[in-house]
């Protein structure tokens, strides 16, 4: 069973950065590769970000792109999420999750294609 620990939410002002991290208990964590996903009150969880299994590929949702940046250390077992320049409407818990299949491709933004999640971290935006 994959442990995905989340770290480095709080409370922020508008315009402000956050710096998310997510430790992953896996050996061949970079044979898998990740994603980033939220959920506010009353809402879905929505895809925010994802990397491939090398780093060398990015894809974000359209409300985070030029604004969030997501990298990976494969040596570390851990994927970041860089958040700058923050909305209220980013508020929300936010989530790691590892694909279900190794060496998947193309990398999908499904979320029921993610097999292991975090237990999330919260990001509180105040405008």
């Amino acid at each position: 069973q994959v442990q995905l620990v989340e770290s480095g939410g709080g409370l922020v002002q508008a315009g402000g950065s956050l710096r998310l991290s997510c430790a992953a208990s896996l050996r061949t964590f970079s044979t898998y590769a990740m994603g980033w996903f939220r959920q506010a009150p009353g809402k879905d969880r929505e895809f925010v970000a994802g990397i491939s299994r090398s780093g060398g590929s990015t894809y974000y949702a359209d409300s985070v792109k030029g604004r969030f940046t997501i990298s990976r250390d494969n040596a570390k077992n851990t994927v970041y999420l860089q958040t700058n320049r923050l909305k209220p409407e980013d508020t929300a818990v936010y989530y790691c999750a590892a694909d279900r299949v190794p060496y998947r491709v193309p990398f999908t933004t499904k979320t029921e294609n993610f097999g292991s999640w975090g237990q999330g971290t919260q990001v509180t935006v105040s405008s």
